[in-house]
């Protein structure tokens, strides 16, 4: 069994087939699926599509890319959102969050200083509501970490990890697991591969962040959660271990990250 532990699935990709694509996922072994929010406009959608399909979860949260139309009283309405979703099984925790310092005008004043500002404003919303966090992490890891010392949360998921061996074993030791997925399997991705290889396995969980991060088969088309075990294979071959090791080792290392999925009702 499989988890893919961050797919939009709601995305403008995948048209009318969300149901479709989760249901080609399960067909595949992909019990679990976790749908992350990207703004308030797609609140309530995440958790209705994770009801819907069966064999997904949702997260909620407004990400860095979405912060610039962004209003302060989001964050209050995101608030309410969290306090409704708690006694909702298919609900584990706040994301997608975070900081992206790729896109040029994102890490340049004002909005750097507004990113900053609903990241923090929403590790709160996790510490305060005892959540784990589905982490945005892009050209940003050492800020990121430095708001993780100073509001800590009860873990997560430093999704699409690309960082370096010591930011990554800092993630680790600040309680995240990290989430490898598409770009594990280019074998240009030197750095990638050889965390994946070389990080402790307990740290490691899979991904796709479909419709984006298309595995190298796939690349540059649609990727889907149905590729999660293919994914899951090149982390085997990259670690030398069998594929039902690498599957049943990231599937416990996604319940550690998301403890909220052992309630909720999926097969794992």
């Amino acid at each position: 069994m499989w988890v893919d532990t961050h797919c939009h699935l709601d995305a403008g990709e995948f048209g009318e087939r969300s149901a479709a694509v989760a249901a080609e996922a399960a067909q595949a072994g992909v019990r679990a699926i976790v749908i992350p929010a990207i703004a308030k406009v797609n609140f309530k959608e995440v958790g209705r599509l994770a009801r819907e399909v069966g064999n997904a979860v949702y997260a909620l949260g407004i990400h860095p890319l979405y912060v610039p139309t962004a209003k302060e009283s989001d964050l209050e309405i995101l608030r309410t959102a969290i306090g409704e979703a708690l006694g909702d099984p298919l609900f584990v925790g706040i994301g997608e969050i975070g900081l992206d310092f790729f896109v040029p005008a994102l890490k340049e004043a004002p909005l750097r200083e507004k990113q900053e500002f609903f990241f923090a404003e929403q590790l709160k919303l996790a510490r305060d509501f005892d959540l784990p966090v589905l982490l945005h992490v892009r050209r940003s890891q050492d800020i990121i970490l430095k708001y993780l010392r100073r509001i800590r949360v009860p873990g997560g998921i430093a999704h699409a990890f690309n960082g370096s061996d010591q930011q990554a074993r800092t993630f680790v030791e600040l309680g995240l697991h990290l989430g490898f997925g598409g770009a594990m399997t280019f074998p240009r991705s030197l750095q990638i591969r050889r965390l994946a290889t070389e990080l402790p396995l307990s740290s490691i969980v899979l991904e796709t962040d479909a419709p984006d991060i298309s595995p190298a088969w796939r690349h540059p088309g649609i990727n889907t959660p149905d590729q999660i075990p293919r994914i899951g294979a090149v982390l085997a071959e990259l670690r030398q271990l069998p594929l039902q090791e690498i599957a049943a080792a990231t599937t416990a290392n996604a319940r550690a990250a998301l403890p909220r999925l052992a309630h909720a009702g999926l097969p794992l």
